[in-house]
């Protein structure tokens, strides 16, 4: 790449962790933003591996052109960190290298589009004195601190929702119990949010631990009032109260453990870890009990279906294209100001900056109060709490 003169400026984006929905609108709507103010981009591949290894594309305006509606990412992702990379098949440091990298570059800002842990990623770049950054909040689990939402949410919501409205024919047909597993560790947004939409007879989330016996009293009341069938939408993370979620942990236990499986298992992904060469334990997916001991419960018919990485692909909806378009414009309008070390977090109507020291680490999860769960308890929605 050719230096640039001093009064010339550059910027890089990068695309972390797993794949959502609205990625590539959001890549747009950065570089065409920068382009604006005759900013050049540069588009590091997979992730911060590219910063690391120094890979990296051109972005210009006929690069992005056409990509608005295109699911993924043109720039590849990963879930590598720079403090704890593998680097043929030893796990290093390579923050100072990443550093060096942008510098090498002229790079005024490094813009990471990503969820929690690309966030915590671009916290410790700015921590080592080393970049300029700015991040854009990107998940399905909408999860993220300090914003009302996530791109890609709008797009995993509908998909989930559909998924659950497919489901009532057979569920209504064989008069079944039918519980669908839907994403979420540790916040049950998408749970929550598709299972009210799809009309949910039950929707179990982290934030609320589950009696197993409640839910089974509430699926008979049901059946003995002529309904048949019955729905269950399920978070990934959900706990039962004093028992076991996914991981075996207690109620709150679960979610911390939880997490702690993620991180081993994101590890044992790669090759010549510690974490790699030790076996691993197979876990029962947690929706394979529930509905195990639902039909053991209730003596009807319990079937599951994990939704799984379904929810993270194909083409963003209309909701998330716009919200994409306008974080992408306000991140260039931060960048033309030289104002960085920011989220652009949306606040009601508008896209604000916010600091990213008061983001990185922390999970946003639902409220106990929030109007969603009141909403579906007044709807007559199980929570697994009780009836």
């Amino acid at each position: 790449m050719k230096r640039q003169t001093k009064l010339h400026r550059t910027i890089g984006i990068l695309t972390a962790g797993g794949d959502c929905p609205g990625l590539n609108a959001a890549i747009r709507a950065v570089a065409k933003s920068a382009m604006h103010y005759d900013i050049t981009v540069v588009g590091f591949l997979d992730g911060f591996r590219g910063l690391v290894e120094n890979r990296f594309v051109t972005l210009d305006d006929r690069m992005v052109s056409g990509i608005l509606t295109v699911g993924g990412t043109i720039l590849g992702s990963s879930r590598d960190k720079p403090h704890k990379m593998d680097m043929g098949g030893t796990v290093m440091d390579m923050t100072k290298v990443a550093i060096a990298n942008a510098r090498r570059m002229h790079l005024d800002c490094l813009v990471c589009l990503g969820g929690n842990g690309t966030m915590k990623n671009a916290s410790r770049l700015i921590q080592q004195n080393g970049l300029n950054v700015i991040t854009l909040p990107k998940t399905i689990d909408n999860d993220v601190a300090m914003t009302d939402t996530c791109f890609g949410f709008d797009t995993a919501k509908s998909i989930a929702t559909e998924a659950i409205d497919r489901l009532h024919t057979t569920a209504t047909s064989h008069h079944r119990i039918i519980a669908l597993e839907l994403m979420g560790h540790s916040a049950g947004w998408l749970a929550l949010g598709a299972g009210i939409a799809g009309g949910a007879d039950v929707i179990l989330i982290p934030e609320i631990p589950y009696d197993i016996r409640t839910i089974a009293e509430f699926l008979r009341i049901r059946r003995q009032s002529g309904k048949r069938f019955s729905i269950i939408a399920v978070a990934e993370g959900a706990t039962a109260v004093g028992g076991k979620g996914e991981d075996g942990g207690g109620a709150s236990g679960g979610k911390k453990a939880g997490r702690k499986k993620a991180e081993r298992s994101e590890e044992a992904e790669r090759p010549g870890t510690e974490a790699h060469q030790e076996p691993l334990m197979i876990q029962e997916p947690m929706v394979n009990r529930i509905v195990r001991e639902l039909q053991l419960l209730t003596g009807v018919e319990a079937r599951m279906t994990q939704l799984g990485h379904v929810q993270r692909g194909g083409t963003p909806t209309a909701t998330d294209r716009l919200l994409c378009t306008r974080l992408g414009a306000m991140a260039g309008e931060l960048i033309a100001a030289r104002h960085y070390n920011v989220m652009v977090g949306v606040k009601g109507d508008t896209c604000v900056p916010v600091p990213l020291a008061k983001v990185a680490g922390i999970v946003r999860t639902v409220p106990a109060e929030h109007p969603w769960i009141q909403a579906a308890r007044m709807v007559g929605t199980c929570m697994g709490d009780r009836l």
